[in-house]
């Protein structure tokens, strides 16, 4: 009986546990996580939605800009300028071959900028009473009578050369419009005057528009661009009237988006709570405006607080059902279970985890045996891992003393050769200790160029002791490349290689020389010799090595595939070496490294 109540007792713990470790705080949890991921959301939305807004409408501003620029074309033209005046003067009809002549000068004008400039519906120059289009334009689709009391014309003459921007229309002389574009018209003035020979009229397709907006659109959003005076350009929402659109947004806060610069709100539109910002094009003066309804905005954390609801209305489901269950099956064992494991904590691994049950019950018995037996060869192993940790933290110890003792010793022996007044072996022990000691230095994967240098100069001042004459050393440097960064010990594998494969099987004097050079955002280090240089064959044999993965080293160039692959691991694939030889004549090594 006592036992029957020991056990009621421990389900009814567990049950209580998990509804107040599990169900109650996960219902506290969705509640704080609710109200903050929502303001979360709403913060980051609007920072992005800011940024997003600034970018389409400088990407917008580029794209007219790019279009304006392409007009100017008109005002530099020659044989344009030259055609358009001449027409313009000539009031006869005489000389029709002529005025045939100026016109197909001005219509190959037209089709030229109607290839450079993406998304053109199309292009027209009107002079005098005539108007001009490219050569393989549909007129019939035209209806042009007395165009210069229109008021885009008229407009665009105000301007006397400025750029004209004539938002969201139907093309103005197009018979049976339906697609709108956007225009942009200046007066061609002749070359060093303000004398008006013609005007350009170029209408674009909304695509234009489309194609800048169309990535942010597919993530919700919702884009409206207007004119100074309210008038829609553009509207994401194509199957929406943009009449009613344009009357949406003047009654709400229409006279704030058309007076600020830029600007954000929450606001019913569209049907919709939405979130609007917008910001104004320096250029154009057109607004950008940019909507989302404030459902879709915080659609993330409705999905987040459902989900945490579900999981805590589960676990109190799940606790009612663990409590019939562990009062039938698993209480008993748990404790006994939970014994064994205490001793397993207290360091004691030979308690007697068997079980000859065949159910779920003998398979967690069964792991938790396993568990501790894999927890006791972790421990050995752990033990044995800080052993060796030691004996390699004793050993590198051992082999950065030894580098210093060599060192002093070279030091030793210098002061032995000044005493004496061995002065040439004195000098030559003297530069290989300082050498030896700029080897033993550690911690640095890339120096100034400077210290580098100062490296080669030794090594190879250690050279011209046992050569003499035979090595002559040079060096042409870009001012200011010597304070820049480049890898650690990659100048001298490539010095000694200069040596010995080239200059030292050369009869007679040979020349070493390192210069280097700046070019863009890039550093060339050129290492020169007139060795003996290779034949065609070594020259691709070694190229072809360079190319190979960094494991796979010759004996013959080591040095020379360590520096490159290093170089490219550091910096990336597009810097290295590059080597070139001629047979007789040298060899040349450059190292390109970013400045």
């Amino acid at each position: 009986m006592k036992q029957k109540l020991r056990m009621k007792h421990v389900n009814h713990q567990i049950f209580m546990l998990m509804i107040l470790i599990i169900t109650i705080p996960l219902l506290i949890i969705s509640v704080i996580i609710y109200l903050f991921s929502m303001q979360a959301v709403k913060n980051e939305y609007q920072s992005s939605s800011n940024l997003i807004l600034t970018n389409l409408s400088f990407n917008i501003d580029q794209y007219l800009q790019s279009i304006e620029k392409g007009t100017l074309n008109a005002q530099m033209d020659g044989q344009l300028q030259g055609a358009l005046e001449n027409w313009t003067l000539d009031k006869n009809d005489n000389g029709n071959d002529q005025k045939i002549q100026y016109g197909n000068i001005i219509e190959h004008f037209i089709s030229s900028i109607e290839m450079t400039i993406k998304n053109v519906d199309s292009v027209q120059i009107y002079a005098g009473s005539r108007v001009f289009y490219s050569t393989n334009f549909n007129r019939s689709d035209y209806d042009v009578k007395d165009f210069t009391h229109e008021d885009w014309y008229v407009q665009t003459q105000a301007r006397n050369g400025g750029i004209v921007l004539f938002g969201a229309h139907l093309p103005f002389h197009r018979v049976n419009a339906k697609d709108n574009v956007i225009s942009i018209a200046r007066v061609i003035n002749k070359v060093g005057s303000k004398q008006p020979i013609g005007t350009m009229l170029i209408d674009i397709r909304l695509d234009s528009l489309r194609e800048i907006l169309k990535l942010s659109e597919v993530s919700k959003r919702n884009f409206i661009i207007i004119d100074n005076n309210g008038g829609v350009i553009y509207n994401s929402e194509r199957n929406e009237s943009k009449l009613a659109l344009s009357t949406s947004i003047k009654n709400q806060n229409m006279d704030t988006v058309l007076k600020e610069d830029a600007g954000s709100f929450y606001a019913h539109f569209s049907g919709n709570d939405s979130f609007i910002n917008f910001v104004t094009s320096p250029y154009s003066g057109w607004k950008v405006i940019q909507y989302i309804d404030e459902k879709e905005m915080t659609k993330q954390a409705d999905v987040l607080i459902k989900i945490v609801l579900t999981l805590a209305f589960l676990s109190l489901g799940t606790a009612i059902l663990f409590m019939f269950i562990l009062s039938a099956r698993v209480t008993k064992p748990i404790i006994l279970l939970s014994r064994q494991v205490k001793l397993v904590g207290l360091g004691k691994f030979d308690v007697d985890l068997s079980s000859d049950r065949q159910d779920e019950f003998g398979v967690l018995y069964q792991g938790i045996r396993k568990m501790v037996e894999d927890l006791q060869i972790y421990i050995e192993r752990s033990s044995m891992a800080k052993v060796q940790q030691k004996v390699a933290q004793y050993g590198a110890l051992k082999s950065q003393i030894n580098p210093h003792f060599l060192a002093n010793v070279l030091e030793s022996i210098q002061m032995k050769a000044v005493i004496n007044q061995q002065r040439e072996i004195s000098e030559m022990v003297g530069m290989i200790g300082r050498l030896f000691r700029i080897h033993i230095q550690t911690g640095k994967e890339t120096v100034p160029l400077k210290e580098e240098l100062e490296h080669i100069r030794l090594y190879v001042k250690i050279q011209q002791l046992r050569f003499g004459d035979k090595i002559q050393y040079t060096e042409r440097l870009a001012e200011g490349s010597e304070n820049l960064q480049v890898m650690h010990f990659s100048l001298q594998p490539l010095i000694e290689n200069a040596i010995v494969h080239g200059l030292e099987r050369r009869n007679g004097p040979g020349l070493l020389e390192v210069s280097s050079m700046k070019s863009g955002y890039d550093m060339f280090i050129i290492i020169k010799d007139n060795g003996v240089g290779m034949s065609e064959e070594k020259l691709e044999q070694l190229r072809f090595r360079l190319s190979l993965p960094s494991d796979t080293l010759d004996e013959d160039h080591i040095g020379v595939k360590n520096v490159h692959d290093r170089i490219l691991f550091y910096f990336g694939e597009q810097y290295g070496l590059t080597i070139d030889s001629q047979l007789g004549e040298g060899t040349t090594v450059t190292i390109r490294i970013p400045a």
